[in-house]
C-alpha cells in the first residue's frame, strides 16, 4: 500500500499532561509535495531534511525552509496517482556527516529501477554534488518496493527492499536469497567500490546466495529502524490482505532472521489456511487487523472503527522533551492515521497504547515517522 499524501510535518509534545493517551503535535513545517521522511544531522533538531516523493530533499533550518539539499525530479519516477509508491522514499545521513557531507538516498527511477547512490555537499554548503550509483535493481512490478535507509549501531548501512510487488509475491522472492528483494541489506560502504560485505553477514560465505542480505522473509519494510540505546531492530512490514506487523528482534540475534513472508502473514500461514512450520520463523511481536479499506482511504471516507490497511512504522523514543514516552516504540497505519506504542519487555510488547493525537485538523495520512538529532518524534 502506498504511503504518500501526508500535508504537513508535526512535533510530537505532551498535552500538559491533560490525560495520559493523548498527545499533542505542533506544525513546525508545511508547503511540501507528498513528504515521506524526515531525518537531522546527529545530535541537532535545528536543521531538518525533509524528502519529498517527487524527487527532492527540503531543508528547514531554525524553522525557515533554506535552499533544498537535492533535487533529481528529472530522473526520479513522478507519482501521478494516489497511492504510488515509487518515487524518491528515503535517506540516510553518514554518521560523519557533519565532517565528510555524504549521504544516501532510496528511490525508484523512471525505468522502473531501485537505486541506491550517495552524494556529498559542496564546500560545506547544504547542496548536494555529483551522485555515485552504490546498487541498482530491477523492480518487477511497481509496488513494495521498501524505501528505508539506515546506519545500524555497528556504522553499516541498512537498506530495506520489498518482495518486488504484485500481491502474494507471485515469483516467491521473500524466501529466495538469491534475490536481494524481500530483504534488509547490510553494507560497509566506508571501504570498497561502491562497497564492501561486512565479513559476519549470515551469508558470507555462501557463494550461491546475496552475502548482501542481512535479514530476509519480508513483503514490504516500509519503515525500520533501531533503538538509539539498544541497537534493537524494529521492521514495520506492511500485509497482504489479513494482518499487518511490526518485527521486533534484538540487534545480537538479528543477521540471518527470517520473518516468514511468503509462507506467512504476520504469524499466520500464508494462503490462510494452510499449513507452515512457524518454528522456522521470527514470528511478529505485534500485529493488527488489515480491515479497512483502501478504496475509502483513497477518497477521504471515514472508517473509524478499523485498524488500518498499511502499517507505518516508526522509532523507539529517545528523546528528552517528554520523559515519559522513553523507551516506548511509536508506530501507525496509514489507512486511519492512528497512532500507538509499545514498549519491550523480555521480548515482548507491553503497555500497548492507542493514542489520541490534537492538533491536527485534517485526516492524516500517516507516510512516515520522522527522528531529529536529538532524538525527537515527527510525523
Amino acid at each position: 500500500m502506498g504511503k504518500t499524501n501526508i500535508i504537513f510535518l508535526s512535533f510530537f509534545v505532551c498535552l500538559s499532561l491533560l490525560h495520559s493517551k493523548k498527545l499533542n503535535v505542533i506544525k513546525v513545517a508545511q508547503g511540501y509535495q507528498k513528504p515521506v521522511y524526515l531525518t537531522a544531522p546527529k545530535n541537532q533538531s535545528d536543521t531538518l531534511f525533509i524528502v519529498e516523493q517527487v524527487g527532492r530533499i527540503q531543508t528547514v533550518i531554525h524553522g525557515l525552509k533554506s535552499d533544498p539539499l537535492l533535487d533529481i525530479r528529472e530522473q526520479v519516477h513522478q507519482p501521478r496517482m494516489p497511492g504510488d509508491e515509487r518515487g524518491l522514499l528515503g535517506m540516510a545521513l553518514h554518521p560523519d556527516f557533519r565532517k565528510n557531507g555524504k549521504f544516501y538516498v532510496n528511490y525508484v527511477n523512471r525505468e522502473n529501477m531501485t537505486i541506491i547512490s550517495s552524494f556529498r555537499t559542496r564546500n560545506k554548503q547544504l547542496q548536494a554534488d555529483r551522485e555515485e550509483i552504490i546498487i541498482s535493481i530491477k523492480q518487477p512490478y511497481s509496488n513494495h518496493n521498501g524505501g528505508q535507509l539506515a546506519f545500524g549501531p555497528d556504522g553499516y548501512l541498512y537498506i530495506g527492499l520489498g518482495d518486488g510487488g504484485y500481491a502474494g509475491d507471485p515469483k516467491s522472492n521473500g524466501q529466495n536469497i538469491n534475490t536481494l528483494l524481500g530483504s534488509i541489506l547490510r553494507l560497509d560502504i566506508d571501504l570498497g567500490n561502491p562497497y564492501l560485505i561486512p565479513y559476519d553477514n549470515p551469508f558470507y560465505s555462501d557463494n550461491e546466495t546475496r552475502s548482501e542480505i542481512y535479514c530476509y522473509g519480508l513483503r514490504n519494510p516500509w519503515r525500520f529502524s533501531f533503538d538509539r540505546e539498544t541497537g534493537d531492530l524494529y521492521i514495520g512490514d506492511v500485509g497482504q490482505s489479513s494482518w499487518e506487523e511490526i518485527d521486533y528482534i534484538s540487534y545480537n540475534h538479528s543477521a540471518g532472521a527470517n520473518f516468514g513472508w511468503n509462507l506467512m502473514e504476520g504469524s499466520y500461514c500464508y494462503p490462510h489456511g494452510g499449513d507452515c512450520e512457524k518454528s522456522e520463523f521470527i514470528l511478529p511481536i505485534f500485529e493488527y487487523p488489515n480491515n479497512a479499506n483502501y478504496i475509502k482511504t483513497l477518497i477521504g471516507w471515514e472508517q473509524n472503527n478499523a485498524k488500518g490497511c498499511s502499517v507505518t512504522g516508526g522509532y523507539v523514543y529517545r528523546g528528552s522533551s517528554i520523559p515519559e514516552l522513553i523507551g516506548k516504540y511509536f508506530f501507525g497505519d496509514y489507512c486511519t492515521g492512528k497512532v500507538w506504542s509499545f514498549q519491550v519487555s523480555e521480548g515482548r510488547a507491553l503497555d500497548y497504547t492507542q493514542w489520541d493525537i490534537k492538533g491536527i485538523k485534517k485526516d492524516l495520512y500517516l507516510s512516515s515517522f520522522g527522528e531529529d538529532g536529538n532524538g525527537e518524534l515527527y510525523i
